[in-house]
């Protein structure tokens, strides 16, 4: 197939163009704006492919994204672009309404017209978040009918973009489907998300932050795992449907602290009870939702898809990368 990644400098983007370029043997258009957390160096592994071409280019700019993409004429654009991180998002949420509203709203356009020319042989995969359902109880997962309740501007920014692709579905027949997930990890994370800053902060001995009393609860989604979805919605997902995409792995922030540094203290020699009280609680932040859990029925009855990885096993697969990539990280270890 020739499809259009972008984001595909990302974390998870990444690991998607290395997959499609590298294993299936697709031609890839890669569009990442290379942002402090879109880097060239996680496509090392297809740099040199014939297949994969990487642009330079904002989502916004919609001139430059019409022309690439009708130059290209792929089969399926996936669309990962997109700010992230929810702190920032609380800090300066301004670069989040620009990227993840308006830069959905300028691949939709040219996906409009651009669609219009391929007499249904074209599908646009918006891939999004769990987090624009907002928080759960203490029992329940979410499904594809849950309520939008959006709490924070990242959360908020992603459901204004779900329902942007909806509407130019509905109304101007985009060919699109909408997939949220749940909280990956894995290789090639950059160190601002929970998963990498324990490993990095608890390699140099560090203290390794909990927002409030850890009991945040989060269902864990391995990439790789994630990209198997993604890929199975490619292949056959349906025009229109939406898919939940989880881990069916729901652990509190200190359960994952507990198994990340018990990985650390076994891979690097350390004292587990010495890594074990690195741990330290901050003071929480502001409307941070207390569970997320995702149900992904729907994907596994309809495509066949569900998650492979054991988490333990992931998270330790995660943490011997890190030790061995070092070049990787070490300038960005905070």
């Amino acid at each position: 197939m020739k499809v259009v990644v972008t984001g595909g400098a990302g974390f998870i983007g990444s690991a998607l163009v290395r997959h499609l370029v590298g294993v299936r043997g697709d031609e890839v258009l890669n569009l990442d704006k290379l942002t402090y957390a879109g880097r060239p160096e996680n496509l090392a592994a297809v740099a040199d492919c014939a297949n994969h071409r990487l642009e330079t280019v904002d989502i916004c700019d919609a001139v430059r994204v019409r022309s690439l993409i009708f130059d290209f004429a792929p089969d399926a654009l996936l669309h990962l672009a997109a700010e992230s991180h929810v702190d920032h998002s609380i800090n300066g949420p301004a670069v989040f309404m620009h990227t993840n509203i308006l830069g959905t709203y300028a691949l939709l356009e040219a996906a409009k017209e651009y669609s219009a020319t391929r007499n249904g042989d074209f599908r646009f995969i918006h891939v999004s978040t769990d987090e624009v359902y907002g928080a759960l109880g203490a029992a329940g997962a979410f499904t594809e009918a849950s309520p939008y309740r959006p709490n924070s501007p990242y959360s908020a920014s992603k459901a204004a973009s779900d329902h942007l692709v909806r509407a130019w579905a509905t109304t101007y027949g985009v060919p699109a489907i909408v997939t949220n997930c749940s909280n990956n990890y894995g290789p090639y994370q950059f160190p601002e998300k929970l998963i990498p800053v324990i490993i990095l902060r608890s390699l140099r001995g560090q203290p390794a932050p909990l927002y409030g009393d850890g009991q945040q609860v989060r269902d864990w989604l391995h990439v790789e795992d994630h990209v198997g979805a993604l890929v199975a919605v490619l292949e056959r997902g349906a025009i229109g449907a939406a898919y939940n995409i989880g881990g069916n792995c729901e652990k509190t922030n200190l359960e994952v602290a507990k198994t990340v540094l018990a990985a650390v203290a076994e891979l690097t020699g350390a004292n587990p009870a010495d890594m074990l009280r690195l741990t330290e609680f901050v003071p929480d932040r502001p409307g941070h939702d207390r569970r997320y859990a995702i149900d992904s029925g729907h994907i596994q009855r309809e495509l066949g898809w569900r998650a492979q990885t054991h988490f333990p096993v992931g998270i330790r697969q995660t943490v011997a990368w890190y030790l061995d990539n070092r070049h990787w990280w070490s300038a960005d270890c905070r």
